[in-house]
């Protein structure tokens, strides 16, 4: 039996039912305000086996992108002690969405990208930059020190072909690469990545995207049928269909849902 002890003491408050046996010196102390002994309570005790039900959930942590089919919300844990690489096929209206609300849990975002005037107006509305999101040229974002307390998302806004990234992914720093469509480096990108994002593509795109992914017939023939905003989430092990809903706050920063941008 493992055993939580609770201190003895007076039968009601303020007004000792048994006097202690401790020295003099620890009976002024008491009588005069110091050191009062807690209500006396029976013993609490937890068998080795009860311990489990005192376990709290963890791994539920993260970023929400989304609810999922059964109106859950659905969670995408970037900040992790391992590197992490994301390949999201979308729009840039949904990565804008996941590096506000990654930088809204605390993460330092670093935007690589060649049209930064799409995201100089989250750079304004964050504060110009003190606030957690920095925009840099393609091949110019520097090391950014990561680490528990301050882990970091790397988005890459490269175009169709991005090139290597100088800044790759680490502990506690993932990289969250934007392909707008599929391209020739796009299989590889998807087959190195821990996690990929579809949105809506042509069929033979999707057709594409099943061999690489081994997606099953019914998933391809729902790849070009997406509305906006709905992304199919794949990882190693398992798949989940995504609506991200825009707050009022990122409808008024960044519009409405949308796959073309």
């Amino acid at each position: 039996m493992t055993a939580v002890n609770t201190v003895p003491g007076a039968g009601s408050y303020g007004a000792p039912a048994e006097e202690p046996p401790v020295g003099g010196r620890l009976r002024d102390r008491v009588r005069s305000g110091f050191g009062l002994v807690g209500p006396r309570h029976g013993r609490h005790a937890l068998s080795v086996e009860e311990l489990d039900s005192l376990a709290l959930p963890v791994g539920d942590d993260g970023v929400v992108v989304g609810v999922d089919g059964q109106g859950q919300p659905a969670v995408l844990g970037f900040n992790r002690p391992t590197p992490y690489d994301v390949v999201l096929i979308g729009s840039l209206w949904t990565a804008q969405v996941l590096a506000l609300r990654a930088a809204a849990t605390g993460a330092r975002v670093a935007v690589e990208t060649g049209r930064a005037q799409q995201w100089m107006q989250m750079v304004h509305a964050m504060g110009g930059g003190q606030n957690g999101l920095s925009v840099y040229d393609v091949g110019r974002v520097p090391p950014q020190g990561a680490s528990a307390g301050q882990p970091v998302l790397v988005v890459r806004d490269c175009g169709m072909r991005p090139p290597r990234g100088r800044v790759v992914s680490g502990p506690w720093q993932a990289v969250l690469t934007l392909l707008p469509y599929l391209s020739p480096v796009a299989p590889r990108l998807m087959r190195q990545a821990r996690l990929v994002g579809v949105q809506r593509v042509s069929p033979d795109e999707a057709a594409e995207v099943g061999r690489t992914m081994g997606l099953p017939r019914a998933d391809v023939e729902t790849l070009p049928t997406l509305h906006d905003g709905v992304t199919l989430w794949c990882g190693a092990r398992d798949r989940q269909y995504v609506v991200t809903r825009p707050t009022d706050a990122e409808t008024g920063l960044l519009g409405t849902p949308r796959r073309m941008d």
